[in-house]
């Protein structure tokens, strides 16, 4: 799988998103035809190679045409972008992609300046300049042929920044509602580093916030931002790779946590969250505890990136007032979902393989589980049956 990891240290914005990726090796032209599928003229993009902090960059600019720039300042709506998007010529993915991360921002600014959905604009120009930095990174995405995005925490900045609605504390508001539930700091820079527009595009794009995946970079692309900073460089770093397996596996991270004090009815809940928050497994051990009291031990498997969500959701969920963690190597096999068809009926079964010498057929417990049922037969004869046909356990 090929991902990207976006390195907020400076925070983000459409700006660095686009720079990141034409330094990447997004080609202009290639992301120029992309934007002119958007049936709105009277702009083209600009790259250009700059300095910040010693460190070598690209910055993408979006410059407006003489026309354009003294035009209509006619407000773009969410209904308008929405037209705008759905009218393009842009592919299927990129115009779905899209329309969710200005769907994202314009539910944000109608939250907090406590107006309806339809009633919330942008000004013409920075409607522009939006669906450019927006459609452009979707579209430069795509074409370096990224599948998954996973992202640092995201460094706000601080200060106040001015707005059309006036000076407003940094981050501006509708950057903070966008980010809610995302790991962000601050490293004390005083002004703004994560715009509603960056802010927007990763809690739409990204499947993850934390330390960067296990993963090999095949390419490393560095966006600027427009200011130019003293102590850090004002730029976002994006990583392009496949993720990585360890020799004989791969890293996962375990969580555990010790209960002794929670109603039982409770861990059904929490496994079924668990599993749909993105967790790889849940088990759990009887244990005995301090002063004899017999508990159990929740043992959580998941990926890096998910760890710290999946622990906050431990302890919101459970009595337990502390979890503890580990990273560990996992091999498993490659598998496959088979539908096979037995005198009982269809049985889904799990193929799995180790380096195409070995495999193993194991049917589909509830599709076993009806079918038993249905013909009222027993369970164990629907299994075999399930075994027999797909093969059972062979060696290739």
């Amino acid at each position: 799988m090929k991902i990207a990891f976006f390195d907020c240290f400076s925070g983000i914005s459409g700006d660095m998103c686009l720079g990141a990726l034409v330094d990447a090796g997004v080609p202009l032209d290639e992301l120029e035809k992309e934007l002119r599928k958007l049936p709105v003229g009277g702009f083209y993009v600009k790259a250009k190679k700059v300095r910040r902090c010693g460190i070598s960059a690209t910055k993408v600019d979006v410059m407006l045409e003489a026309d354009s720039r003294h035009g209509s300042k006619k407000a773009r709506r969410w209904d308008d972008i929405r037209d705008i998007i759905r009218k393009s010529s842009l592919s299927s993915g990129t115009k779905e992609k899209t329309e969710r991360i200005f769907g994202t921002l314009f539910r944000a600014e109608a939250k907090v300046h406590g107006e309806p959905l339809k009633k919330v604009h942008l000004h013409e120009l920075a409607a522009v300049d939006c669906l450019a930095d927006v459609c452009g990174t979707v579209a430069g995405l795509e074409l370096l042929g990224i599948e998954k995005v996973y992202a640092s925490p995201v460094n706000l900045g601080s200060g106040s920044v001015r707005t059309e609605h006036g000076i407003l504390p940094v981050p501006a508001p509708a950057t903070a509602e966008i980010l809610r539930n995302i790991p962000v700091y601050s490293s004390g820079e005083p002004f703004e580093l994560a715009t509603p527009t960056g802010a927007a595009i990763l809690k739409s794009l990204s499947c993850g916030f934390g330390e960067m995946p296990l993963m090999v970079a095949d390419r490393i692309g560095t966006g600027a931002g427009g200011r130019e900073t003293k102590d850090r460089p004002n730029v976002l770093r994006v990583l392009t790779g496949k993720m990585h397996k360890t020799p004989g596996g791969k890293m996962v991270t375990v969580i555990e946590t010790n209960i002794d004090d929670m109603n039982p009815q409770v861990y059904e809940n929490l496994i079924g969250r668990l599993f749909e928050e993105g967790a790889l497994d849940v088990f759990m051990t009887q244990v005995i505890m301090k002063k004899m009291r017999p508990g159990v031990k929740v043992t959580v498997l998941c990926e890096r990136v998910k760890r710290d969500a999946l622990m906050t959701l431990m302890l919101r969920e459970t009595t337990s007032i502390g979890v503890r963690w580990c990273e560990a190597s996992r091999m498993t096999m490659e598998r496959e979902m088979r539908k096979v068809r037995t005198e009982y009926g269809e049985v889904r079964v799990k193929v799995s393989g180790l380096e195409g010498a070995y495999m193993k057929v194991m049917p589909e417990y509830e599709d076993c589980r009806k079918l038993a049922k249905k013909n009222g037969v027993p369970l164990l004869d629907v299994i075999e049956e399930a075994k027999r046909v797909a093969g059972g356990t062979i060696k290739k």
